[in-house]
């Protein structure tokens, strides 16, 4: 009876539930993609948010349609206002605007373009809710237990929930079932109107056999990625979520993919492997312990690392209007966007730190009594600064800065690029700006939902 309870339980009665502050987000399996031979498991079948890795069931259902007859490669899209007002990353046709199905499953699987996402699921469904809906039934027609899909592309939704498990289940069913369209999540480049564009994921020029499946990063799922390679004429799956870096991910991944060639490598010597798990976990991917190596937990704030072209900014979490049954526990890194700035303030490192990656300040000594008050020294006109991120790893926090000045370049025009070192953490600064100037960039960064602080200099 509890059985039978446990497999009609669905995602939207079903509470997410994390397993410790520090793992609330990670998950990994690795499959082979032939036999469906679960190698290693962690965590695999906790609900965890997909972001950007939805796109593969949104492609799928193009590729269905494509084989159906129901959709031809250059049927021409026109761009919906709904689509051209999804958030980046995003290809940025305005409403109106035309592109062929080809072209806008490309752009999905290599730009992981969350309009173009949103285009395809009105093209093939009617609307986002008729596609949400087809999304859902081919979700349990797969045998994905733990998954409900709100949207196409990822975009953050409480509601919006899979497993690692879950993806390595739809993995094998693009490959299984549309093996002429899987190209399309190993294509390297793509060119379009006069730009270039690559892949976010970077294994794909890695070597190491590495063809395809997609990346993804909100600030609630961390930095997750499904992967697949060939060697020796095997395939393995491989799926990863929760991590903190890009790099820390890829790499994560590219271990737990070489420790599954190993165990497969070595039953073809002859030596018995019955149980995998137990391979890997000789190899430190143990379960009651952090990955070999240490896994690491979303802090940045972009959306698939600025180091391999990025997949756009980060999001907060939506919540939905009406109370959901489903109880998101947010890791404890979580980057949250802060409230408008009204006015600056002077924030000490632990403040910076805390407020950029979702923690607590810690608690503070108590003060001196208080001094007679001294005149206020005058504050340099051209002294104040915006802050972007705050990370531990310094090329992230360079390549972020980068990014935002790619984006923003009308609002730091005039500023100076700075990575300050603070505890460990270093913090994405623009500098040597006026307080209007801080104040109208930190502005319009909030109204594209990037993270940003209003630093008022030291007097």
């Amino acid at each position: 009876m509890l059985l039978a309870a446990a497999l009609t339980m669905t995602p939207t009665t079903a509470p997410l539930v994390a397993q410790s502050s520090d793992n609330a987000r990670y998950a990994a399996i690795v499959v082979d993609a032939e036999s469906g031979e679960v190698l290693f498991a962690r965590y695999a079948d906790e609900r965890r948010f997909p972001a950007s890795v939805t796109k593969v069931m949104t492609l799928y259902l193009a590729f269905e349609a494509l084989a159906e007859g129901k959709a031809k490669l250059d049927d021409v899209i026109t761009v919906s206002p709904r689509a051209a007002r999804e958030p980046p990353s995003k290809l940025g046709l305005a409403a109106g605007q035309t592109i062929t199905l080809d072209d806008a499953m490309r752009a999905t699987a290599v730009r992981s373009a969350n309009d173009m996402a949103m285009a395809i699921a009105e093209h093939i469904g009617g609307s986002q809710e008729r596609f949400a809906a087809m999304s859902n039934r081919k979700a349990r027609e797969l045998g994905m237990t733990q998954t409900h899909y709100v949207n196409p592309n990822g975009l953050p939704d409480s509601r919006q929930v899979t497993s690692a498990r879950d993806l390595a289940v739809l993995a094998r069913a693009v490959m299984r079932d549309y093996p002429q369209y899987y190209r399309y999540f190993g294509q390297h480049d793509w060119y379009y109107q006069g730009r270039e564009y690559r892949n976010t994921n970077g294994l794909l020029r890695s070597g190491g056999g590495y063809d395809g499946m997609k990346t993804g990063y909100t600030n609630a799922s961390g930095y997750n990625l499904a992967a697949s390679s060939v060697r020796d004429g095997k395939r393995l799956i491989t799926i990863v979520l929760g991590g903190r870096s890009t790099a820390s991910r890829n790499a994560h991944v590219a271990a737990l993919m070489d420790t599954g060639f190993d165990v497969e490598r070595a039953r073809a010597r002859g030596e018995t492997i019955q149980i995998a798990q137990t391979f890997f976990e000789s190899r430190g991917f143990g379960i009651g312990q952090e990955p070999s190596g240490g896994i690491e937990y979303a802090s940045a704030a972009t959306e698939d690392g600025p180091d391999v072209g990025g997949e756009g900014v980060a999001y907060t979490a939506v919540v939905a209007a009406q109370p959901q049954p489903l109880r998101v526990t947010p890791a404890p890194s979580e980057v949250r966007a802060p409230a408008p700035v009204q006015r600056a303030e002077v924030r000490t490192t632990a403040d910076l730190t805390a407020s950029l990656n979702g923690g607590s300040a810690p608690a503070r000594a108590t003060p001196p009594p208080a001094r007679p008050a001294a005149r206020p020294a005058r504050t340099p006109a051209g002294a104040w600064s915006v802050q972007v991120g705050a990370f531990r790893d310094e090329t992230v926090a360079s390549n972020w800065l980068t990014e935002v000045n790619r984006r923003f370049r009308t609002q730091f025009a005039s500023a100076e690029r700075t990575v300050q070192n603070a505890e460990g953490w270093y913090r994405s600064r623009f500098t040597g700006m006026s307080e209007q100037a801080a104040q109208g960039a930190c502005a319009a960064l909030s109204e594209r939902r990037v993270t940003c602080m209003v630093i008022r200099p030291q007097s």
